[in-house]
């Protein structure tokens, strides 16, 4: 009887919490800040400054590469193609695509047929051969050629599990080894709220030889395996536990090899991550983490209870990341300490972005969410 009382009184007071969140959202500003992440302090808000590059017909431009001759930059897109961006007078043209099935795929946002056109996350060029590889959600660890095309599947199951959502790599081109993540083994990409609102920690960080083609696990049972990024020296790899608003590092080389540690706890859910050429760390935030987004992470039972609503996907990403649309990119030293923290509080120019890529004093932004690609001029702002 207590057990039952227990369950009722947890379901009204989710319905409340549901209900009045939802009301403030629509209609009452003051009340829905309260709700809301707020700025960080000691942040800098010049994103809303950003320029904007739309990425015409297409949406969610999620990981951002430049070519070996710095060329581009090429982007994947909801519908399963790969973009490159060649400047003002051509656009972007379709560079490759991940699988030849593509007599459906015409939509630029159509969730249920990713697992038949694809959807492109993580992607990095091999700066020796000119190879992109390429994280396909759904169709597996993929490459293509420097002229592009269709790609080749390289990976698309470890240890006898299928890959159900691949997310991001990075390339040790010394060693011929690329390091990649399934954010889950339970759920695939188009049900990302199910995987982090249920507490699901199936994800698995993995390690793919170019020449040996072997593919060993090296971590698993982390809540939602998203951006990864190597070191400078090469010694750890850093890896985005999103659910747990974390970025985990797992040491390759030297005393700790084979060991795992927290390098960051952040304020938020973190996407890809990405280095600089000061060997330093851009970690891009999908959103921070609001009053509701800090409740379900103490309660999983209530995250699995929002999960039995009859909830949108929109009403429960809002719910998650506090109603209101923003964009946070937070560079990490070499030791994990915050060096500088970039926002658009209000999401004026930016907003859910996905990584941050550093070149030549800008900072190109992406998101998985939004039909273009932001650019931060750090010299002028």
């Amino acid at each position: 009887m207590n057990r039952n009382k227990k369950i009722v009184a947890s379901a009204a007071i989710v319905i409340a919490i549901v209900s009045v969140i939802i009301s403030i959202n629509q209609t009452n500003t003051t009340l829905r800040n309260l709700f809301c992440a707020p700025c960080i302090e000691g942040s800098n808000n010049n994103l809303e400054g950003s320029k904007i590059i739309q990425v015409t017909g297409a949406l969610g431009p999620e990981s951002i590469a430049f070519d070996p001759n710095g060329d581009g930059p090429y982007t994947g897109v909801a519908d399963g193609r790969i973009l490159k961006w060649q400047g003002d007078e051509l656009g972007w043209t379709e560079f490759a695509v991940t699988t030849s099935q593509r007599k459906e795929c015409v939509r630029p946002f159509a969730p249920d047929i990713e697992h038949i056109c694809g959807r492109p996350l993580g992607i990095r060029f091999d700066k020796k051969t000119g190879d992109l590889y390429i994280a396909d959600a759904y169709l597996g660890f993929q490459v293509v050629g420097p002229e592009g095309g269709l790609a080749t599947q390289l990976v698309t199951e470890a240890a006898g599990q299928p890959l159900r959502f691949t997310n991001d790599l990075d390339i040790d081109e010394h060693k011929g080894v690329i390091y990649f993540t399934d954010s889950s083994t339970g759920f695939q990409r188009r049900q990302f709220m199910s995987s982090i609102l249920s507490g699901d920690k199936t994800g698995r960080l993995l390690k793919y030889e170019k020449t040996t083609k072997e593919v060993t696990i090296l971590l698993q049972g982390l809540a939602f395996a998203n951006g990864v990024a190597l070191s400078r020296d090469r010694t750890f790899i850093l890896i985005a536990e999103t659910s747990n608003c974390r970025i985990l590092r797992f040491w390759l080389h030297g005393p700790n090899s084979g060991k795992q540690d927290v390098f960051a706890e952040l304020p938020g859910f973190p996407d890809n991550v990405r280095s600089n050429s000061n060997g330093e760390f851009w970690v891009a935030l999908h959103a921070k983490k609001g009053l509701f987004g800090k409740l379900i992470l103490l309660n999983s039972w209530l995250g699995k209870t929002l999960l039995k609503l009859p909830l949108s996907f929109r009403q429960l990403h809002s719910l998650l990341v506090g109603g209101k649309p923003h964009a946070t990119a937070i560079k990490l030293s070499e030791k994990g300490e915050v060096l500088e923290v970039l926002e658009d509080c209000e999401g004026k120019t930016l907003s859910f972005i996905s990584e941050v890529e550093e070149k030549d004093g800008q900072l190109w932004m992406g998101s998985v969410l939004m039909p273009f690609i932001g650019i931060y001029n750090r010299f002028r702002n």
